[in-house]
């Protein structure tokens, strides 16, 4: 028997656990709301791998604090 797991986008959790509006992450990553809203409703279906390290870097976290398995 096959186990899927599910990778999802837990970065609304962690802005709130930091507690970093996402105004300042928008500009500090050079993101669109619409972009970092996509990524915090996890409606994003390829990751971008820059967007991904610059909010790691801005956030001071590894991709393990953004990416989950479920």
């Amino acid at each position: 028997m096959d186990i899927l797991m599910d990778i999802y986008i837990d970065l609304e959790n962690l802005l709130k656990v930091k507690n970093v509006s996402k105004n300042k992450v928008c500009a500090a990553c050079k993101l669109q709301r619409t972009q970092l809203n996509n990524y915090c409703k996890n409606k994003v279906s390829r990751i971008d791998l820059a967007i991904l390290a610059r909010l790691c870097e801005y956030l001071d976290c590894t991709p393990n604090d953004i990416l989950k398995l479920k």
